[in-house]
């Protein structure tokens, strides 16, 4: 199931960095790494969607960028956002 409403403010809870946040780097990396997680389990059964999988790449680095963003700004933002993603090692 895509992104809901509902779940995409559970992860703009979780993420923010104060009250009114909503587009701080680290909510997005985490919506955009939901989305990711759904379209690989998506690619699981429709092996041959390949404009979702340009769409899939697409976010992938637009996620890789705001990551660089964010390590180049603020390293100790960026390896809390990765250890509580699970990404990157």
């Amino acid at each position: 199931m895509p992104l809901t409403r509902e779940s995409k403010s559970n992860l703009i809870d979780r993420y923010r960095v104060h009250a009114k946040d909503t587009g701080s780097p680290e909510v997005q990396i985490a919506i955009l790494s939901e989305r990711i997680a759904y379209l690989n389990d998506h690619f699981q059964v429709h092996r041959k969607d390949h404009a979702s999988r340009r769409g899939l790449l697409v976010m992938v680095g637009k996620r890789r960028r705001l990551l660089e963003y964010l390590k180049s700004r603020n390293p100790e933002r960026y390896k809390q956002v990765i250890e509580r993603l699970g990404i990157r090692k």
